[in-house]
């Protein structure tokens, strides 16, 4: 396996350059991720006649969404980390077979998923929060997206291998094909077509099996420094290297599935102080505020190559540097994100519908949700950063407490202290605040015993784990 020029730059580039190298298409993907999924609302939710029912509806499979994208990343985020450490450890053999272990583990658990949700799909649907009146909406759009999984874990986790191996602009590019494809495909399914929320559902997976058909073809070739064998037998799967990247991407795996739970919850708090279109005012708020929080994954994702491998090449002042460089700009994206959602929530509201009440619920929740973004873009940078270097339980930790330790109580304890809504609104900024100090305590302190190792110092120096 030749071992290519483009890696080993990741530990010799000045890091300011790097970060525009990895970051910015990590953040044009991400954000055109969150376009991506945006779209399908913005066009459901202006169908005549039933348009909110269906934003209702539609984020009545967040929860399942998010399982979904649980066990992608409990796959492709360890077997990305992976990959890059071990190319900093110029290791392009065993990088090969986690490559092929990515495959196989995704198809598998792709598979279950869709087995699983076909089988029971109206009482999961009414489990997280579906009513007589959106679970039709709720199933038809998840029906196909489950049809579509295997596809969907398979695409995003060789997706996220493109870009730890040296090519984001590449992964960017495939990002920016699905979301093109998918604005040109909804309306014609939805509208043209007379699908609904269904033909929603249809364009996003077509749009997810043409990427992965290129991604496969790129990975076939054999020129590549990291490419697929031509030999079945490679798939097979590696239960050591399967374990060491399940373990990596435990952290994500978690805190995705802690998220499902905690919007299981949301959903039943919403519905129980606010009906059916606080659920809808749920699903437009998240939509937006995910827009700011992708951009932030993108800078995560352009950081966790270039720390991963230095890292691993044991350039301790170089994972310091992006570490710190990629908090800063996190920052900022988080704190305009604050403005536009104090400033212009109305106007960004009613581009996902024209129902008065629903943009009134949704503007009200957009507010009071997003008080606490200034606080928190160090926050998810220090979780991905003990991600990267491969710190488990540190990771898990600050991937749980956000939601589990302190938003999940809240939205127990405020909608009846405040006999209204607002109070499962004003648990985010609560439990966010919380989990931004303890964060900055650990990110501090592992900062610190970094500063303590000189570039080739053995890690072990300092303990077991740093």
């Amino acid at each position: 396996m030749s071992t290519g020029a483009v890696p080993t730059e990741l530990g010799t580039k000045p890091i300011n350059a790097l970060i525009r190298q990895y970051a910015v298409p990590g953040i044009i993907a991400m954000t055109a991720s969150s376009l991506y999924n945006m779209v399908d609302s913005v066009y459901i939710g202006h169908v005549a006649d039933v348009g909110s029912l269906s934003i209702a509806g539609l984020a009545v499979t967040f929860p399942l969404m998010n399982i979904s994208t649980a066990f992608g990343t409990l796959v492709g985020v360890g077997a990305a980390t992976m990959i890059s450490v071990l190319l900093g450890q110029k290791n392009y053999k065993v990088a090969g077979k986690v490559l092929c272990n990515d495959i196989s583990l995704n198809l598998i658990t792709g598979i279950v998923f869709t087995a699983v949700m076909l089988l029971w799909m109206d009482p999961i649907l009414r489990f997280f929060g579906a009513s007589d009146a959106t679970l039709p909406f709720a199933r038809n759009y998840m029906t196909i997206i489950a049809l579509g999984n295997a596809v969907t874990h398979l695409y995003f986790g060789l997706n996220a291998i493109i870009r730890s191996s040296g090519n984001p602009k590449l992964a960017m590019g495939l990002t920016l094909f699905t979301v093109t494809s998918n604005a040109i495909l909804d309306p014609i399914f939805i509208f043209t077509l007379d699908m609904g929320i269904q033909g929603a559902a249809l364009a996003t997976v077509l749009c997810q099996c043409m990427a992965l058909g290129y991604t496969l073809w790129y990975f076939l070739n054999p020129d590549r420094f990291l490419h697929l064998p031509r030999s079945l037998k490679m798939f097979r799967v590696d239960w050591k290297i399967a374990k060491d990247s399940l373990a990596i991407g435990m952290g994500p795996f978690l805190m995705n599935l802690a998220s499902c739970i905690v919007v299981l919850f949301i959903n039943q708090q919403l519905v129980k102080w606010g009906g059916d279109l606080a659920i809808g005012a749920y699903g437009i708020v998240n939509r937006i505020s995910f827009l700011f929080v992708m951009i932030v994954m993108g800078f995560n994702q352009g950081m966790q190559p270039i720390a991963g491998y230095n890292y691993g090449a044991r350039q301790y002042s170089r994972v310091r540097e992006v570490y710190l460089k990629t908090a800063g700009w996190a920052s900022l994206v988080m704190m305009l994100g604050f403005v536009f959602s104090e400033f212009l929530s109305g106007p960004m509201v009613r581009i996902f519908t024209s129902d008065p009440v629903l943009i009134e619920k949704a503007s009200h929740g957009l507010r009071v949700m997003n008080l606490a973004f200034p606080i928190i873009g160090f926050q998810m940078v220090t979780t991905n950063l003990f991600q990267c270097l491969g710190m488990v339980n540190k990771s898990v930790f600050l991937s749980l407490s956000r939601q589990l330790l302190f938003l999940l109580p809240c939205i127990y304890l405020l909608p009846p202290l405040m006999e209204s809504e607002s109070g499962v609104w004003y648990s985010f900024p609560i439990s966010d605040t919380i989990a931004a100090v303890i964060t900055f305590l650990m990110g501090w302190s592992l900062i610190r015993k970094l500063s303590k190792l000189k570039d080739g110092d053995d890690p072990a120096i300092l303990g077991s784990k740093i």
